[in-house]
């Protein structure tokens, strides 16, 4: 996915920003950077491959680079950012957070009217968005350009020689945020980057919404479109426990979806636990509902492993998964524990982490899981480094049961349907679980606080088609 941060200040802002950038290192495992302006010194741009590396060993030596007082930084996945441009709107850095499902597509256009790029390994698409923006009379239209021409989502931030702007995606698929504090603006996708830099959150740009940020104040450039479609997997597993969207909190979004369950299930059990990092709020609110104490039979080790499912290959994925969690005997043996964890993606990791608790003495291990289930990959952020459909489990018991992975798919995705009861319990068999739930839909929707038509629940349900 990605996440960026951004700032302008009356002093020098490189503390605000490597900081402000390294608090959304959980959105991105691949590329980072950071790029200031001043005056006197001009543009100046740092990138580094981070996936072997934390963001801050990258950059912590060469912060006295950086002497301006207004800067980008970002955390990507894949794209090498920021970039800087100089065109005739004039010299320009940005970055994005952005799936660009018709990058090739763009690509030979853009070609065939006599653009180039600067790489012949790969087309970076941050490079292709900074020639759509460039392509406009001025700022504003060059974004509008964007909202026009790119498929999947694209929100952004440019540092420019006057200031900063900051777009959110047209549908509002990815957050971004503005913030202030005497002498300075922020702006980010993650408000968790807030607070310790004591900045203080203005608000939610709309989807579709553009601002020129500078000193004096803030200058809207677009604005924001009625419809919404911010992703709701935000809440499920991206997002930071501390971060707020659309003023919901991702915590309290969490807690409330174990709650709800838990109010709904007659499983006994002897303890509860979350699955860490993202399954700890649900299993606090299960807990909470059922009256059964919460107990860590498996602790993250937080110092060196990141999440699990980003690494490109899955031999990678299986290996991070095994070594980041650590079972606890103590806690596990002769036990009946309920599991709640954020979701299922390919069930590669969950069913090896399941024997391993058998293993270690569990009677019983049941999982409850935050969401429906996963039946649509995601066409518009790109939350998971899926490639292909099969790599859900879902779809791959689809195939086995209908011969066709994309047969009946509605039944699959509505709770409480024949077609989706037999595909739990086939998920359960497979992963040797004593039971499985998942949350459905409807309490999701409930938890998040926003009404249905604003929230993208594509994965779930295949509603989002724009």
């Amino acid at each position: 996915m990605g996440g960026f941060f951004g700032v302008i200040s009356k002093e020098p802002c490189v503390n605000d920003l490597f900081y402000g950038t390294d608090y959304n290192s959980h959105l991105g495992t691949k590329r980072a950077g950071m790029a200031t302006y001043g005056r006197e010194q001009g543009f100046v741009r740092v990138i580094h491959n981070i996936e072997s590396s934390y963001f801050r060993n990258k950059f912590d030596k060469e912060l006295d680079q950086f002497q301006g007082t207004s800067g980008i930084g970002v955390i990507s996945d894949n794209d090498s950012q920021p970039i800087i441009v100089y065109s005739h709107l004039g010299r320009f850095a940005l970055v994005t957070v952005a799936k660009i499902v018709n990058l090739a597509e763009l690509e030979q256009q853009l070609l065939k009217e006599g653009e180039h790029f600067s790489s012949s390994t790969g087309t970076n698409p941050t490079e292709v968005v900074a020639l759509l923006i460039s392509r406009g009379a001025s700022f504003a239209e060059g974004i509008r350009n964007v909202y026009r021409l790119v498929k999947g989502s694209c929100s952004m931030l440019l540092l420019t020689e006057d200031g900063l702007i900051a777009a959110r995606d047209y549908w509002g698929r990815t957050p971004v945020v503005l913030a202030e504090k005497q002498g300075a603006y922020a702006v980010t996708s993650e408000t968790s980057s807030l607070p310790n830099l004591d900045y203080g959150v203005m608000r939610d740009l709309g989807p579709g919404e553009a601002v020129r940020i500078t000193l004096s104040g803030v200058e809207q450039l677009l604005q924001p479109q009625k419809q919404m479609q911010i992703c709701s997997f935000l809440w499920v597993y991206y997002g930071f426990p501390n971060s707020s969207y659309e003023g919901r909190n991702v915590e309290q979004v969490r807690y409330e979806c174990g709650l709800e369950m838990g109010r709904d299930d007659h499983e006994e059990v002897d303890s509860i636990c979350g699955i860490p990092d993202s399954g700890v709020g649900v299993a606090l609110g299960y807990a909470e509902s059922k009256g059964v104490p919460y107990h860590r039979a498996i602790t993250k080790y937080t110092p060196t492993w990141p999440r699990s499912f980003m690494p490109a290959t899955q031999t990678r994925r299986a290996l991070v998964a095994k070594m980041k969690l650590i079972p606890n005997r103590a806690m596990l043996e002769g036990k009946r524990l309920m599991f709640c964890d954020d979701s299922i993606v390919r069930g590669t990791q969950l069913k090896d982490n399941v024997k391993v608790l058998f293993e270690y003495g569990a009677k019983e291990v049941h999982i409850r899981i935050s969401c429906p289930p996963l039946v649509y990959p995601c066409e518009f952020i790109g939350f998971t480094s899926s490639r292909s459909s099969m790599e859900l489990i879902t779809r791959r018991i689809i195939q086995d049961f209908e011969g066709d992975e994309s047969r009946n798919l509605q039944a699959y995705a509505t709770t409480g349907s024949p077609q989706y009861m037999r595909m739990v319990e086939e998920i359960r068999r497979r992963l040797g679980l004593t039971s499985l739930r998942f949350n459905s839909l409807e309490t999701l929707v409930k938890a998040i606080g926003l009404p249905k038509e604003q929230i993208c629940t594509h994965c779930f349900d295949g509603s989002s088609h724009f």
